[in-house]
């Protein structure tokens, strides 16, 4: 991947493809990018500019997203699907849907996970006080995350631990939202750790520290099993190196 130079101040990587057919392909997103035009502001790089400039396939428009099935907040790494055709962009949402599509997300959190595997089961919506925020709210959508500690670290006494993450619904912000509710914020989380603590960690975290690391689904035409997967990333792993494993 080569580094992308925005208002030249920050080192962005550019998008990795990691796989590609006549159906559909598969995209490593950096950390910093935007998924959506809409979402943007000037001078920021967005996946759907990047995919309109560099590929050709039938749906390349904006009437179909340019192909992107599904989202990934901008500071989140990892696995994007976008599909070639209208009729296999359509089976893929189809399947994200019907919760077909299987996802796994890894996430350093704040403090120490004592149960070691469990299930979030928590409504989430849009606050009403906050249009540009969510939470977990009597009357939200269903939402379901599963989890599982991988480690636990320290760093100047203070604890964390990486998790792994199975989301079992896609609602906006899902995961750092059901984080937050059990006390566990992800590190250098801006919107739900609080800024105070968000600006601390991000003196050795510098982003957001949330990786979409593999999708499982069922290939469009072959109707087979397939899945793939996405390292943790150079800038997430470095963050690890300034932590001790205590667990």
């Amino acid at each position: 991947m080569n580094p992308k130079i925005i208002n030249n101040t920050k080192l962005i990587m550019n998008p990795k493809l990691i796989y590609e057919d006549d159906s559909f392909f598969v995209v490593d997103k950096p950390s910093g990018w935007i998924t959506d035009s809409s979402n943007t502001t000037s001078n920021q790089p967005v996946i759907q500019e990047w995919i309109k400039n560099n590929f050709e396939f039938e749906i390349n428009n904006l009437e179909f997203r340019n192909g992107i099935v599904h989202r990934l907040d901008k500071e989140t790494s990892g696995i994007l699907l976008v599909a070639k055709t209208k009729e296999v962009f359509e089976e893929l949402q189809r399947q994200f849907k019907e919760r077909l599509v299987h996802k796994t997300y890894i996430a350093l959190v704040h403090g120490e996970v004592e149960e070691k595997e469990g299930v979030i089961n928590e409504p989430v919506g849009r606050l009403p006080w906050r249009r540009d925020r969510f939470g977990v709210l009597p009357d939200g959508r269903d939402a379901i995350t599963l989890y599982k500690v991988i480690n636990v670290y320290s760093l100047q006494s203070t604890v964390y631990s990486l998790l792994e993450l199975k989301p079992k619904t896609g609602r906006t912000h899902q995961i750092r939202i059901h984080l937050k509710h059990i006390n566990h914020p992800i590190v250098a989380d801006e919107f739900y750790a609080g800024r105070k603590t968000a600006r601390h960690d991000r003196k050795w975290c510098k982003r957001l520290f949330l990786h979409s690391s593999e999708v499982k689904f069922l290939h469009p035409i072959t109707r087979k099993e397939i899945s793939f997967t996405s390292d943790l990333p150079e800038d997430l792993r470095e963050a690890l190196a300034n932590l001790v494993k205590i667990s």
